[in-house]
């Protein structure tokens, strides 16, 4: 078989029409050339993405959440310009995929609800924003910080360096505690019982100290000792105090259970623990008591 048998071969199978859309032929080398040109508009993301925008919106001193979210809009409208192009390109009439897509919006709408409803959460939380990149946020019962906001699915670190991919609706129809949005400081309760032979006077003085002496407690807002109510055992205390960073509440509670326990021991006042009084009796008692009733 001679070279130029092989060419026409080639282009012959290349110009092999797959099928024809509204009136224009598909043919293998138009639905090659249209994914070559989606690859390439990808690339051109990802090159404007990395070496042009980036670099001037750090230049700019944009915060780090606001740049994520203008790379990714970025990164879809050049995707979306890329297909509209390509269908052209090839000679394809987006009005005759509008038919079609129309026809199968219906399926797709039936098949696909979870992936459709991500997608819009996740165009709400790039738009509306009540997460952020480097966010400390809690999911049901996952804690951990925010490294990455797709638009399909939000990923976070948890506390044990594990990553879990959360799906987008989960941030739009559950309750979500951000504790990193707005306000960066919170509040961090302990509850502690003294014993009732304790001194009042000198159980709020300790909490208060302790408070004090904790250098990530913030001295304003003040912090604050109540004595939430009468236990069965003890007077049950509450310290209450501020911390700058959200992502410490855990260690900075610790710490001051830690210097709580310390405190008390030094000034000997008492932690009780539950007691109960066990009151037994005898067979025997049993019995003279069952004689007499009879």
């Amino acid at each position: 078989m001679e070279l130029s048998e092989i060419i026409n071969n080639i282009k012959g199978l290349l110009n092999f029409t797959l099928f024809e859309l509204n009136q224009t032929p598909v043919t293998i080398s138009s639905v090659a050339m249209f994914f070559l040109m989606m690859v390439a508009f990808f690339i051109l993301s990802r090159i404007l993405n990395r070496l042009l925008i980036r670099s001037l919106l750090v230049r700019l001193g944009i915060e780090e959440s606001t740049r994520f979210v203008m790379l990714r809009v970025n990164h879809y409208l050049i995707m979306i310009l890329g297909a509209i192009i390509s269908f052209q390109f090839i000679g394809i009439n987006l009005s005759g995929l509008a038919v079609i897509f129309g026809l199968l919006s219906v399926g797709i709408g039936f098949g696909l609800q979870n992936v459709t409803s991500n997608f819009i959460a996740g165009l709400i939380l790039l738009i509306e924003r009540p997460i952020k990149i480097g966010d400390r946020v809690a999911v049901g019962e996952t804690e951990g910080d925010v490294i990455e906001i797709n638009i399909r699915s939000t990923t976070i670190r948890t506390l044990n360096n594990i990553s879990i991919i959360v799906p987008n609706s989960e941030f739009v129809s559950s309750n979500v505690i951000n504790w990193s949005h707005g306000d960066q400081k919170i509040r961090v309760e302990v509850d502690v019982g003294v014993s009732y032979n304790s001194d009042v006077d000198l159980v709020l003085r300790c909490l208060r100290e302790v408070a004090e002496e904790n250098p990530e407690v913030l001295k304003t807002p003040q912090p604050d000792v109540l004595l939430r109510e009468f236990g069965d055992s003890s007077w049950n205390m509450r310290l209450r105090v501020w911390i700058p960073d959200p992502k410490r509440h855990h260690i900075v509670r610790s710490e001051l259970n830690i210097a709580i326990v310390r405190k008390f021991r030094e000034n000997r006042v008492e932690i009780p623990f539950p007691q109960r009084d066990l009151h037994l009796r005898s067979p025997g008692s049993l019995v003279v008591e069952k004689k007499n009733v009879n």
